[in-house]
């Protein structure tokens, strides 16, 4: 039984490996920060955003995707538009890598498999994990680290518009909001007491981040079936 159990498992595998089609690229553009420190524009890059993306095409209207992205997030309350963020003067760099995983849905159908080229727009969600260094600002609004590292859960928001241009390649412009369940990015809620003021800004509201750029991705694997999920 153990013996049938593996071959069964092994043919399962190669149909799969059969049946798929994928796609493998980078992801280059710019990020900025919408929170208690800095500006609250929400398209501004002003620092470089680069990593990886990898989807896994189910049918022609819906993917996997996975991508791990690196960025330093700038905030500059001498960037802001509110005088008393200005007359404030906080600033902090705070260096994220996050890990994103969802499904990508688009508009229209884009087989690759077809021989003429596709565009379509498309929307990009599921949860992402952000990793990230903790500050806090001390009583005289020096920027100080904690010494500690923690993860930003988070739910990303991606608008984009993809096209493709050769026969293996697809290239896409996209604006991605994240929307995080963490206070702590920006400094504004310290875990450290002794020299650390209590927690700034609006209570009420957690940290945003933007992604602002291009993925261009190579696709590879046999025609699909999509008689299946």
């Amino acid at each position: 039984m153990r013996y049938l159990t593996t071959i069964f498992l092994f043919i399962i595998s190669i149909q799969l490996s059969h049946s798929q089609t994928h796609e493998l690229g980078v992801f280059l553009g710019g990020s900025n920060f919408i929170g208690d420190v800095g500006a609250t524009d929400y398209i501004a890059p002003n620092q470089l955003a680069f990593g990886g993306i990898y989807k896994w095409n189910r049918s022609p209207r819906h993917s996997f995707r996975f991508s791990l992205i690196y960025s330093e997030l700038k905030m500059d309350d001498l960037k802001s538009d509110d005088p008393r963020r200005q007359e404030r003067g906080y600033q902090i760099n705070n260096h994220i890598v996050e890990a994103s995983l969802g499904l990508e849905f688009t508009f229209l159908d884009f087989d690759l498999h077809q021989g003429t080229n596709k565009a379509t727009p498309y929307l990009y969600t599921g949860v992402t994990a952000a990793y990230h260094d903790n500050f806090y600002f001390t009583r005289r609004g020096q920027l100080t680290s904690e010494n500690t590292s923690s993860i930003a859960y988070g739910i990303p928001m991606v608008l984009g518009f993809k096209y493709r241009f050769v026969e293996n390649f697809v290239i896409a412009a996209e604006i991605g909001a994240r929307y995080t369940f963490s206070d702590e990015i920006d400094g504004s809620v310290p875990d450290y007491d002794n020299d650390a003021p209590s927690a700034f800004g609006n209570k009420n509201n957690n940290d945003w981040y933007m992604f602002t750029g291009v993925t261009l991705t190579y696709t590879f694997g046999r025609k699909p079936c999509y008689c299946v999920f």
